[in-house]
């Protein structure tokens, strides 16, 4: 079961000046305790679909060809895409990444890997997947010898440091 769950609450109707009006559907996300929303027009998802074909096989779309001012049609296409992405997550092991930024994910957890692709490139995965380090606190020398009476850093920055590190649960005296 993957950590992330999707629905549908709403809709609303956009209406501009620029062009015809058109449907907003808002997608709530949550992943892992956090969630978040995004809202996607139904020409997105249309286009998410074409893109997944090449990836995994997705299911049924709602039509395309509905009168989009109608409520009841709206209300059916709603859960129609709701019950779409549903049915992406519990079908595929494996996320495609267009699926996860269409949802506005950019942090997934690391799922079990598979062998199947095609185009697969070892090398390209094994680079993406090193993470980069960076020190946040560096000694110069080794912090749990007291530090000299000209040190730069006060006693109570570095014991504070190595409590925090440490000792988290201890109380300062």
């Amino acid at each position: 079961m993957h950590p992330l769950m999707v629905c549908i609450p709403s809709f609303r109707f956009e209406d501009n000046a620029m062009e015809k009006g058109y449907t907003v559907f808002k997608i709530d996300v949550l992943m892992s305790g956090r969630q978040h929303s995004v809202e996607k027009r139904y020409s997105e998802f249309h286009a998410l679909h074409k893109k997944l074909k090449k990836f995994i096989k997705p299911p049924e779309m709602p039509s395309k060809h509905v009168r989009n001012w109608v409520p009841k049609v709206l209300e059916q296409r709603r859960l129609g895409l709701e019950v779409y992405l549903q049915t992406i997550i519990t079908e595929n092991e494996v996320l495609p990444k267009i699926f996860l930024d269409f949802l506005n994910i950019r942090h997934f957890p690391s799922l079990p890997k598979t062998e199947s692709c095609g185009s697969f490139d070892e090398t390209e995965t094994e680079e993406s997947s090193k993470l980069s380090h960076q020190p946040v606190l560096l000694f110069l020398r080794d912090p749990y010898v007291l530090p000299a009476a000209d040190d730069t850093f006060p006693n109570v920055v570095i014991e504070g440091v190595i409590h925090g590190i440490f000792y988290p649960d201890l109380q300062p005296k």
